[in-house]
């Protein structure tokens, strides 16, 4: 059996990232824009769900707390 809580998570944290990456273009705002694209692009190296909530929540935080 295959675990499929990794590829749905994968793709609600994908696609939050593509709002975080359009709203970073948008805006110029290079904390969003990175995060997005990180957003995008860490599912495919982590395959853990719980590992993979914990990193995709805090890099979802991260342009809250981090200002350039």
């Amino acid at each position: 059996m295959t675990d499929t809580a990794p590829l749905i998570w994968g793709l609600v944290f994908g696609s939050i990232g593509i709002g975080y990456f359009v709203y970073g273009r948008r805006q110029d705002h290079i904390v969003a824009r990175y995060a997005g694209l990180t957003l995008i692009l860490f599912p495919y190296a982590v395959s853990d769900s719980l590992l993979m909530v914990v990193i995709g929540v805090s890099l979802m935080l991260l342009p809250r707390f981090v200002r350039l």
